[in-house]
C-alpha cells in the first residue's frame, strides 16, 4: 500500500491499543469526548472509513456524508444503526471468534462464583467470621441442567465447558441445529422450566429485547440461576430485580446490564447476585486479537472493497 490511510475513530480505548493500531495502519483521527461535535464537523467531508468503539447512531452516520465503511471493534454490533448504514450502502464488519473463549470462560466463572458462593465465602473469610463458626453448605455445580439461550459460537464454547462439568445441556434458538447432540426447545419458557441454569448467550438487538421475561424467570424458579454474558437488553431487568427480591428467581450472575454502567441499585444490596463490569471479552489477549482483526479488515476493505469479516446484513455483492 503506497500510503497509509487516515482513519476516523470514535470510542474509548487504552493508549496502547491506539498506538498498536497506528503503528500498523496509519494515522487515526481520534474523537475526544469534549470536542466530539467539532471533530466530526472537521473530518466529515473526507471520512470514508470509521473505526467504531462506541455506538454509531443514525445521526453520526448522516453527518459523515462520504462514509463507506464501518469497522466495528467488537463481535456484537447491536449498537450500530445497521438499517441506516444499509440504506447508504455502507459496509460493516465486526470481530467474531476472537472473544468466544474468554466470554465462555467468564460464563463459567460467574456460574462457579454464584453456585459455590465464591464471593460470599471470600467476604466471610476476610471479615473474620470463619473464626466464629463454619460457612453453611452450598449447592454443587457439576451435573446440573444448563439451558443455553443462543447456541452460536459463544454458546457452543460454553456448552463445551459445561460438558466437562458433566452438565445436562439443552438450548433454545430460532431453529434447531443439526450438528449438536443437545436437546432443543422451541419455546424458551419450556426450557427454563426444565433446567437449573439459564445461560444467556444470544446476540442483542430488537429481536431479542427482553425475551427473558417475568414468565421465563418464574419458570426457572426459586432455585434457578440466570447467567448473562451477552447483552443486558435481553433480560427484562425490572422484572428480574422483582423476581430476585421476592424469591421467584433464585439468583443471577451478570456481566452485562441494559444501561451500563448504570444498573438497578437494588442489585448492589443482594447476596443472591454476582456482578461484573462487562469484562467477558476483556482480556489483554482478546483485545490484541481484536485490534489485529480490525486492522486486517481495514486493509482488506481498502484493497478489495470487502472486509474479511462482514456482518450478515452488510451490502456486499
Amino acid at each position: 500500500m503506497a500510503e497509509k490511510p487516515e482513519i476516523l475513530f470514535v470510542g474509548t480505548m487504552p493508549d496502547w491499543w491506539i498506538e498498536r493500531m497506528e503503528k500498523s495502519i496509519g494515522l487515526l483521527h481520534v474523537a475526544k469526548a469534549q470536542d466530539k461535535d467539532a471533530f466530526i464537523r472537521q473530518h466529515a467531508p473526507k471520512a470514508t472509513v470509521l473505526m467504531a468503539g462506541a455506538p454509531v447512531e443514525a445521526s453520526l452516520i448522516e453527518k459523515l456524508t462520504n462514509l463507506k465503511y464501518i469497522a466495528s471493534m467488537g463481535a456484537g454490533y447491536d449498537k450500530i444503526d445497521v438499517e441506516t448504514a444499509k440504506k447508504r450502502g455502507i459496509v460493516i464488519s465486526n470481530t467474531p471468534h476472537v472473544t468466544d473463549g474468554c466470554v465462555a470462560d467468564m460464563a463459567m466463572a460467574l456460574l462457579l462464583a454464584h453456585g459455590r458462593h465464591i464471593v460470599q465465602g471470600d467476604r466471610f473469610v476476610r471479615s473474620g467470621a470463619w473464626l466464629k463458626g463454619g460457612y453453611p453448605l452450598v449447592p454443587r455445580v457439576w451435573g446440573k441442567r444448563m439451558g443455553i439461550l443462543g447456541l452460536g459460537r459463544i454458546g457452543l464454547a460454553i456448552a463445551k465447558r459445561a460438558a466437562a462439568f458433566d452438565m445436562q445441556i439443552a438450548y433454545h434458538n430460532r431453529r434447531p441445529r443439526t450438528d449438536v447432540p443437545y436437546w432443543y426447545y422451541p419455546k424458551l419458557v419450556d426450557m427454563a422450566r426444565d433446567v437449573d441454569i439459564l445461560m444467556v448467550a444470544t446476540p442483542g438487538g430488537e429481536g431479542t429485547h427482553h425475551i427473558v421475561t417475568a414468565e421465563v424467570m418464574k419458570a426457572l424458579g426459586p432455585k434457578g440461576l440466570i447467567v448473562n454474558i451477552a447483552r443486558g437488553s435481553i433480560i427484562d431487568e425490572p422484572a428480574m430485580v422483582n423476581a430476585l427480591k421476592d424469591g421467584t428467581l433464585g439468583g443471577a450472575a451478570l456481566d452485562v446490564f441494559e444501561f451500563e454502567p448504570k444498573m438497578p441499585e437494588e442489585l448492589h444490596k443482594m447476596d443472591n447476585v454476582v456482578l461484573m463490569p462487562h469484562r467477558g471479552g476483556g482480556t489483554y489477549e482478546t483485545w490484541e486479537d481484536a485490534c489485529d482483526m480490525v486492522r486486517d479488515n481495514i486493509f482488506a476493505y481498502l484493497k478489495t472493497g470487502k472486509p474479511l469479516t462482514p456482518i450478515a446484513e452488510t451490502p456486499i455483492d
